[in-house]
């Protein structure tokens, strides 16, 4: 699974890590990644999702149902990628 935000869109950047001597080495910049399970009152059910800090305060700002419509829109994830869970 690649690492990308699902609400966010956020990916990896590549750059350079510069020495003191100025020696430039490239490097790969992460996104802050984790998985998160949340209720999804709409559908009534578990949803989990793979996303970023920002995307959480962004799910904590506009509300989840809002957070996966704007996603979805902006091509960032698909209602097929986003796992439901059964409990």
């Amino acid at each position: 699974m690649s690492r990308i935000c699902q609400i966010t869109g956020k990916k990896p950047q590549t750059g350079c890590r510069v020495s003191h001597s100025m020696h430039h080495t490239k490097h790969r910049f992460d996104v802050n990644l984790f998985t998160k399970k949340f209720y999804y009152v709409e559908e009534g059910c578990w949803v989990s999702l793979r996303l970023t800090a920002a995307g959480l305060r962004h799910i904590n700002k506009v509300g989840l149902d809002a957070a996966l419509k704007q996603a979805v829109s902006k091509g960032y994830c698909d209602w097929k990628d986003i796992k439901v869970l059964s409990e």
